[in-house]
Order: structure tokens, then C-alpha cells, then sequence
């Protein structure tokens, strides 16, 4: 059987990694979307028109609508220029998204969100904020993943990110017990564990950290 997928964020470190791999199972069809064309495959949409109308824009370009929908979609405070902005794109694009896959008869909602979702601090209450904005649609199964600090090449360089990425890699060995979900997790792993999660059985709202990354990911490569 094939499963129908709608991609959002698929030109970022994550989405651009699931894309590709979802791409080559012969039992998926993945449709990303995108704010601007980066590959053959891409559907340019206009982001604002997806908040005015999620279901229409949706299904334009999914007419048979879809299974599963991933968010793979953020941005930062430097990117985006200000708090505004930023919760624009990763709180009110990604809940529209979801509205729009949930009108299609989606089942399945998979965010990529971010450790300590919901915390202090504007960027964490966004990611919480879109969290719980999603729960609250009814899709008959909802994944978060809430990696660490991402590990991986980006095509767009964010200089002060690199600099974590590499203050993470020193201070995994510190990382454990409590502090091991706050650690830097390989984007790969995240990508493996989403292509794992694709298509899972089961009702309700799951959440997945770190070691749950880890795990699910490994199941996904020894299958």
C-alpha cells in the first residue's frame, strides 16, 4: 500500500534529509512544499495564502489528499528578524499546515519541534505553543520529536549555529542521565527515526526525545 505524505520544511537541515529518503521508498509518495523552488520535485506555494486558506491551498496541490503530514518547518530569531516574524513561520504557518492535512483526512501529524518545548524564553513557548495548538486539531495520531541541539551541514551556514554544533559535540560526554535529552543529536538520526515513524499504527499524542531518537532510529536500520 502506499502511503501519501505532505512535507513542509523541506528545503531545511532535517526536511531536506527526509525528502530524499522518503523519496526512494517505493511505498511512499511525498509532496514537499515550499516557499521557493530548490529541487524538481518541490510545490511552490505561498505561505500566506496557506493561513487564509489551508484546506484550498492544500489541496491544490494534493487534490487525493494524504496520510501523513510531517512539519519540518523552523526558522530563528537572527533569520527571521524579529519575535513577529519568527513565530509566524514556526507557530502560524505550521499550525495552518496541519489545519489544511487535517481537512485532507491526514491521519497521521509528524512536528519536529524542539527539546524543552514550552519552557521559558519566546523560542521554546512557540515550539509549545504550536505543540498544543496541534494536539488540540484531532488527528488520530500525533508524533513530536523534540531532538537537542541538531548536528549536521546546513545549506544555508548560520555561523553562531556551528559554533554550538561544535560546543555540543565537546560536551556530550557530559551529557547524561537528565541532561542527555539536552544534547546534540546527528540530523540523520532524527531523519531515520521520522522515516520509522511514518505510517505507525496506534492512536494518540506521542513525544520523543533524544534517546528515543536514538532508539527508534536504530530499529529503523536494522529492519
Amino acid at each position: 500500500m502506499t502511503t501519501r505524505i505532505l512535507l513542509i520544511g523541506g528545503t531545511g537541515l532535517i526536511g531536506r534529509s527526509v525528502d530524499a529518503d522518503l523519496a526512494k521508498r517505493p511505498d511512499t509518495i511525498v509532496t514537499s512544499l515550499t516557499r521557493r523552488q530548490s529541487s524538481g520535485s518541490d510545490h511552490v506555494i505561498d505561505f500566506e495564502c496557506l493561513c487564509a486558506a489551508p484546506e484550498v491551498t492544500l489541496r491544490t496541490v494534493a487534490p487525493t489528499g494524504a496520510e501523513v503530514a510531517i512539519s519540518c518547518l523552523g526558522t530563528t530569531m537572527r533569520a527571521a528578524g524579529s519575535q513577529a516574524a519568527m513565530f509566524r513561520v514556526d507557530h502560524d504557518y505550521v499550525l495552518a499546515f496541519a489545519r489544511g492535512a487535517h481537512a485532507l483526512g491526514v491521519r497521521q501529524f509528524i512536528l519536529v519541534s524542539s527539546v524543552g518545548a514550552g519552557g521559558p524564553g519566546f523560542y521554546l513557548r512557540t515550539k509549545g505553543a504550536v505543540e498544543r495548538d496541534i494536539r488540540a486539531l484531532g488527528f488520530s495520531r500525533v508524533d513530536i520529536l523534540r531532538p537537542g541541539m541538531l548536528l549536521g551541514h546546513r545549506a544555508q551556514a548560520r555561523p553562531m549555529e556551528v559554533i554550538g554544533q561544535r560546543l555540543a559535540v565537546a560536551l556530550m560526554p557530559l551529557m547524561v542521565g537528565r541532561l542527555f535529552r539536552y544534547g546534540g543529536i546527528d540530523a540523520k538520526t532524527v531523519t531515520k527515526a521520522i522515516a520509522r515513524l511514518v505510517g505507525q499504527a496506534g492512536d494518540g499524542c506521542r513525544t520523543y526525545d533524544n534517546a528515543d531518537l536514538r532508539r527508534i532510529a536504530s530499529q529503523t536500520a536494522s529492519r
